[in-house]
């Protein structure tokens, strides 16, 4: 939940700052700058030039913008001023902070930090030193963040920032708290509360409040936090930022909630999802939603009079599903198997036993699915730090090669031929070292993303969303399931859920298809993207054929050994989709439109065994495929709807 959670790192706030406004930079500050750059002499300004260029970059060409911040450092190590050769680092290192590379980062910081020191600036090297506990606090590495976070705060004490101490205060404040070390968390925040006082920064006082109540939340003592939050809010409404207004509605409703208060909490939370609604906040819904589905739930289990627990329940069954729709849609796994698991209870207590069982099931494969992802997106950080070191390897090596050159022309024959013969050995086993890290990077990528995505994240830093004209897409879902998940303990349930689908995957990728994910029992790939082709609805088609065979062959096993079997529906759709990645702490390759839901209800208005398709499949199929008219069927949302069977030939 995103309740209890005090504001990011402020010091990753800080390491944003030098892009913030990098998108509102159109293609005409680009031109006028990239024209200023090839008039501008070597001196400093073609250095800022070269930065503002970077900048402008950022978020539209990640392999341009780094180029520019390079260009610029060699810039500003060719006039060899090292104030400027500081400022360069600074900003390289904060351009690869943000894009996840934190080794670079750290390198390029720690020079700038040894520039700044030559100097004795003491206001740069706290800058620094804040950034650099930034980057630890991002990595877990708590003790780190916290021995730079104080070096940081001594060196802004000497140079009297008093901003600066106030935001360190906080940083080692949120560095304790991600400890569950309360006593020193509070300790820290209370400080930061008192500079902030005495400076009249409501802003600052308001977001060290707020974490105040966060540390007295997380203790338990949610009456202690209660205050605080209600502080915050009040400080938040007076500087009318709503996004502080609603996270601490929102957190009060937590509260109210936790101590069964649930008139109050439904308060709140109702009072939090108002101004959710507003165009900048819309993507807090989703929490707001997930509360009063916890509060109705409490209602219902404690005021069982005169027929309102099935009102409650029905009202915490509507909030539930808009909060894990909301929730899958964000991208937030850990509030979203706090949702599910919310859905289980409901459902138990409605008397579904079986539905609550499916959705418990699912609550354990998200709890699986938050370890899993956290281990892509390692992966997928992997992969792109390796582009980005090859190009710093690269560059590294082609100035050693000049250096080999010069050296060749003040040195004897023989000495130049002996130090070609050590560069030539370096060079060799730095390619060979990079030719094997590459090929385990780009194969651990493409266990998350299309190849084509793969490549383009490598090559921009990111992936843009695209409109494909027409994909085929393909949803399966168990008949018995439900069945299965009552006389199955739930290891020997995941167990066979995991031989299907690894059986579909094996399927889809025979056929040249893209599996797009698994949702609970329900499995969903689609034809014809990333990149579009012409065969995309027979590949779809003939892979569905393949899974349905394989769940019929798996029934005839389980029925001869008398044990209990899965059957499937199948449904495919042809039409238009949009197609990109989703995730800010993962990477996921996603499609939306309403051919997706109409593939869906393929599925949902099939039979077992069957393989379902629309008439606009049908058309793209009808000469490769037997297929018979089921007549206009009812779908859920879509009326009445041309459906057809699908055979071999």
């Amino acid at each position: 939940m995103k309740a209890l959670t005090p504001l990011s790192l402020l010091c990753l706030l800080m390491l944003l700052a030098p892009f913030a406004n990098a998108q509102l930079r159109g293609q005409d500050r680009i031109d006028s700058l990239t024209l200023a750059l090839s008039k501008a002499p070597q001196d400093t300004n073609k250095v800022t030039i070269l930065l503002s260029l970077s900048r402008a970059t950022f978020f539209t060409d990640s392999a341009s913008s780094i180029e520019y911040g390079l260009q610029a450092l060699k810039t500003a190590e060719s006039l060899k001023n090292e104030k400027v050769v500081s400022e360069v680092c600074y900003f390289l290192g904060n351009w690869y902070t943000q894009m996840g590379v934190y080794k670079l980062a750290l390198d390029y910081l720690f020079r700038s930090l040894e520039y700044q020191k030559k100097i004795d600036d003491a206001e740069g090297i706290a800058s620094i030193l804040n950034n650099i506990g930034g980057i630890y606090a991002s990595m877990s590495d708590f003790p780190k963040a916290l021995e730079y976070a104080f070096d940081a705060l001594r060196y802004f004490e000497k140079s009297g920032n008093k901003n600066g101490q106030a935001n360190c205060l906080i940083n080692i404040g949120n560095h304790y708290l991600a400890q569950s070390d309360y006593k020193e968390a509070l300790e820290y925040y209370l400080k930061a509360k008192k500079v902030y006082e005495d400076l009249n920064a409501t802003a600052g006082k308001a977001l060290a409040v707020g974490n105040i109540g966060s540390v007295y939340g997380s203790m338990g003592e949610h009456l202690k936090a209660e205050g605080y939050f209600r502080e915050s809010l009040d400080l938040y409404r007076k500087l009318e930022d709503f996004d502080g207004v609603e996270r601490n509605l929102s957190n009060l409703g937590q509260m109210a909630l936790l101590m069964k208060r649930y008139e109050v909490a439904l308060e709140r939370f109702d009072s939090a999802l108002a101004l959710s609604r507003e165009p900048e906040l819309m993507a807090n819904a989703g929490y707001e939603h997930a509360g009063l589905a916890g509060t109705y739930l409490g209602l219902a289990e404690t005021k069982p009079v005169n027929g309102m627990p099935g009102h409650y329940v029905r009202m915490a069954r509507m909030h539930a599903d808009s909060a894990v729709t909301l929730l899958e849609s964000l991208g937030d796994l850990n509030a979203l198997s706090n949702a599910v698991e919310t859905q289980s209870k409901i459902e138990a207590m409605a008397g579904n036993f079986s539905a609550a069982y499916r959705q418990q099931v699912r609550f354990k494969m998200l709890n699986d699915s938050i370890f899993n992802m956290e281990r892509d997106r390692k992966f997928a950080q992997t992969a792109l730090q390796y582009e980005f070191e090859k190009k710093e390897a690269a560059a590294k090596a082609e100035q050693e090669k000049k250096n080999i050159r010069q050296r060749n022309i003040r040195n004897s024959i023989t000495a130049g031929l002996g130090g070609a013969l050590i560069f030539l050995v370096v060079v060799y086993r730095q390619r060979n070292r990079i030719s094997k890290e590459k090929k385990r990077s780009d194969e651990l990528l493409l266990n998350i993303l299309p190849e084509e995505v793969a490549e383009e994240l490598k090559a921009k830093g990111e992936a843009d969303a695209v409109q494909i004209d027409q994909a085929t897409v393909l949803f399966t879902d168990f008949k018995g399931f439900t069945a299965m998940s009552e006389s199955l303990s739930p290891k020997e349930l995941v167990r066979d859920l995991n031989e299907c689908f690894s059986a579909f995957d094996r399927i889809t990728e025979k056929y040249g298809i893209e599996k797009i994910k698994t949702i609970g029992d329900s499995y969903m790939a689609a034809g014809g993207l990333p990149t579009p082709n012409s065969t995309h609805a027979a590949d779809v088609v003939r892979a569905a054929l393949e899974m349905r065979d394989f769940i019929a062959a798996g029934k005839s096993k389980k029925l001869s050994a008398g044990h209990p079997y899965f059957e499937v529906r199948i449904g495919v759709h042809t039409g238009p989709v949009v197609a990109g990645i989703v995730g800010v702490k993962k990477f996921q390759y996603d499609i939306w439109g309403d051919t997706v839901n109409t593939a869906s209800r393929m599925e949902s208005s099939g039979e077992a065994g069957k393989v379902n398709v629309s008439s606009t499949t049908y058309a793209l199929v009808k000469d490769r495929f037997a297929c018979s008219h089921r007549g206009k069927i009812s779908a859920k949302g879509k009326g009445e709807v041309d459906m057809y069977f699908v055979e071999p030939m």
